[in-house]
């Protein structure tokens, strides 16, 4: 069976095999709609590869380069005729391979919670557990008010920093925050990144008494949910206590419907106090976790 990198024309094999991957479960497979564009988008970056079975394809992954070492691993996927034959592995430990050639010292998927079969899969594929997120949904509102003082222009990037760096939400998510320009996956969420954002008007600080939590906008995506709707999509949210955290969702619903955004993603760490926070602050947290899981590269030096 050849592994090689995907094509365009690969796109039908592809779809047939991968638009009902849950079909007990109402949640449609994103790969047919993003497939044609990883295939035209492959660069240093991002490779895609298939398994050609020769008249059919018996696979396909995708691995992204999020960070000078840091790999993601996404879009797994094996033709139901070819399980149970190690097609899995052959796809992941190709995507290893691009990556640890290319620098990377670590490779990171995510898989939904309740996804057993893909949680027992990466498990047994070498990734071990990392880390678990939630995302919230606070609606944009351009009325809503904050409790506490939210700053925006002119927010201070080092006080956010500082407080990210001494906080349990990143003890818990291990540093990692939503990249900046893919929806599903996390990396290193850097000093770097935070300035940046708050140089654009993307960075939120809850200012009172001290620095109490903060939030950075990545970007807002047109995605079809609903018809075609704009989302702005937060690279993560941290908060001291409920306080904050009522005003941190506050200004991130009125962050959002700046922006023109007809919903939000924002992911917040899944322990028990983050989730029932976001709760009470209106931020409508999603029914499931997501598990991020981590395969070291460096094995073979």
């Amino acid at each position: 069976m050849d592994l090689r990198p995907a094509r365009e024309d690969d796109f039908d094999a592809v779809a047939a095999f991968t638009r009902e991957t849950w079909p007990d479960r109402a949640v449609d497979d994103y790969l047919p709609d993003v497939f044609d564009a990883w295939v035209r988008e492959d660069d240093e970056r991002q490779r895609t590869f298939v398994l050609d079975a020769g008249d059919d394809i018996a696979g396909v992954i995708q691995g992204v380069l999020l960070s000078p070492y840091e790999g993601w691993a996404q879009g797994l996927r094996v033709n139901p005729d070819y399980r149970g034959e190690g097609r899995g592995r052959e796809l992941t430990e190709a995507v290893f391979d691009w990556a640890r050639e290319r620098g990377a010292t670590v490779v990171r998927n995510l898989v939904f919670s309740w996804n057993a079969p893909s949680l027992g899969l990466s498990r047994r594929l070498g990734f071990a557990p990392c880390t678990e997120m939630r995302w919230a949904h606070p609606d944009p509102d351009p009325s809503a008010s904050a409790p506490l003082r939210v700053v925006s222009d002119g927010a201070n990037p080092d006080a956010a920093w500082r407080f990210w760096t001494e906080s349990d939400a990143r003890t818990h998510l291990r540093g990692l925050a939503v990249a900046p320009d893919y929806s599903w996956a996390l990396a290193d969420l850097t000093r770097e990144r935070v300035h940046a954002a708050a140089d654009d008007g993307r960075l939120l600080v809850v200012r009172d008494g001290g620095t109490r939590g903060f939030a950075v906008r990545n970007r807002t995506v047109t995605r079809d949910w609903d018809g075609n709707e704009r989302c702005a999509e937060y690279a993560v949210a941290a908060w001291a206590d409920p306080e904050a955290a009522s005003a941190l969702f506050a200004a991130v619903a009125h962050d959002a419907a700046s922006v023109d955004a007809d919903r939000t993603r924002v992911p917040i760490p899944e322990t028990v106090g983050a989730v029932t926070d976001a709760a009470a602050a209106r931020g409508h947290p999603a029914e499931n976790p997501e598990f991020v899981l981590s395969a070291d590269l460096t094995g073979s030096d």
